[in-house]
């Protein structure tokens, strides 16, 4: 009986080691820091949503190293609400933060991971970040502000002059823009681009959202006599300053902006003819982008996110969705995969390991990230950013570069 006692004994104790053996093991835990309301708060959801949908299609081919990934999202609609969102994340225990479309949040949630140690992952935000772990825990996967300012500069001067039959050092070049993180990081883009064209600089116009005055501004621009007018701004203030525009019937060769603007639907939606011929450079939308500029695997997984979202949402992929999926994407199947360990500090040092090649993301980016102690620390040097333009009353296509554009480039005339 004692020996029958004995048996069952080692056979439960057996059974209880093959069960706590053959448990999952522990989940990874992300952070994600996003405006899922507020001013900003469309584009976030879109952004986090795209992110999330990678965080499943990864977890469906096995997670990383077997392990699943868990999402934690905290809501972060302003500056002042970035760091307590990535504070209540470290205490969390979440070693890794995804964010954050916003750049005026971008910037103090990248400071506040790099100060708790904890790897950020920017994965659509252009304006300038935080010194402190770029390149070595802080990374930005989209185009930086300062590369979409340079963009719109380089397309009129190199693209669009030419169909005009007009030698760009015959025009004059004027930049208008808000006076935040946001505003001053793809304007810089663009006077630095001016300059190093040698071009005629008709000078810089900033403006405030606290008091805005938006035909002061206009006025303060036409006394420039400007050709090309570029505008760094976001929805409402983009609107109102081409209204102003039109209204004071201000003449120009081309007027061009960019993100959080310029190239969203409703720009074009709110204005109707008065956006026709205007262009914007920023990121591309799922379905704005010719995939036979893409690697087949890309192209591949382009298509079947895009399936996946508009079944999930109801709804095409928007720039913001693309953006949050493709550099989740990159992290979660590319990077921490090649990590020794699953820390900040590894994997960041192998986000410096990973290359992937222009139109290898389903966004039509590559990966390759700036080295630590270099002006380009942390940032993607194959970031890819489009030029839009609007064609009809409300509908826009990319035009530029050739291998992304679904239409081409049309001088057509503005007010």
């Amino acid at each position: 009986m004692r020996r029958s006692v004995a048996s069952l004994a080692a056979l439960v104790s057996l059974a209880a080691g093959l069960s706590a053996c053959s448990s999952p093991p522990d989940p990874i835990r992300v952070g994600a820091v996003y405006p899922l309301g507020g001013s900003q708060g469309p584009g976030g959801v879109q952004e986090f949503r795209g992110v999330t949908l990678a965080t499943d299609m990864v977890n469906d081919l096995g997670g990383v190293g077997g392990r699943h990934l868990v999402l934690d999202p905290v809501d972060a609609e302003s500056a002042d609400a970035a760091p307590g969102a990535v504070d209540q994340l470290a205490s969390n225990g979440d070693r890794f933060v995804l964010g954050s479309y916003g750049s005026v949040i971008s910037a103090p949630a990248a400071a506040e991971a790099a100060r708790r140690d904890l790897l950020y992952w920017e994965t659509g935000a252009v304006g300038l970040m935080s010194p402190a772990g770029q390149g070595r825990t802080t990374f930005r996967v989209a185009p930086s502000g300062p590369v979409l300012g340079s963009a719109a500069i380089a397309f009129i001067a190199d693209r669009l002059s030419p169909m005009l039959h007009r030698d760009p050092r015959s025009l004059r070049f004027a930049v208008v823009n808000v006076d935040d993180v946001y505003g001053r990081a793809v304007a810089e883009g663009g006077v630095r681009e001016i300059h190093d064209l040698d071009l005629p600089f008709a000078g810089q116009f900033e403006y405030s959202l606290r008091k805005p005055d938006y035909a002061g501004v206009v006025r303060r621009l036409a006394e420039a006599r400007p050709d090309v007018v570029f505008v760094s701004a976001y929805l409402a203030d983009g609107v109102a300053i081409r209204r102003e525009m039109v209204r004071q019937h201000l003449t120009l060769v081309a007027n061009i902006g960019s993100s959080s603007s310029y190239c969203m639907q409703a720009f074009g939606d709110e204005l109707g003819a008065d956006a026709v011929g205007v262009f914007a450079s920023d990121k591309p939308d799922a379905g704005a982008l010719d995939p036979a500029g893409l690697t087949p695997a890309a192209r591949s997984l382009l298509g079947k996110a895009r399936t996946a979202y508009r079944s999930r949402w109801h709804e095409e992929m928007t720039a913001p969705a693309l953006a949050g999926f493709s550099a989740a994407w990159a992290l979660f199947r590319t990077v921490m995969p090649k990590a020794s360990a699953l820390t900040p500090v590894a994997v960041g040092d192998a986000a410096h390991r990973v290359a992937i090649p222009p139109g290898g993301l389903p966004n039509g980016s590559g990966l390759r990230f700036g080295a630590p102690g270099t002006p380009d620390a942390g940032a993607n040097l194959r970031a890819a950013s489009v030029i839009w333009e609007w064609l009809t009353v409300g509908w826009r296509a990319v035009v530029w570069p050739p291998k992304f554009a679904t239409d081409p480039v049309e001088a057509l005339p503005i007010a």
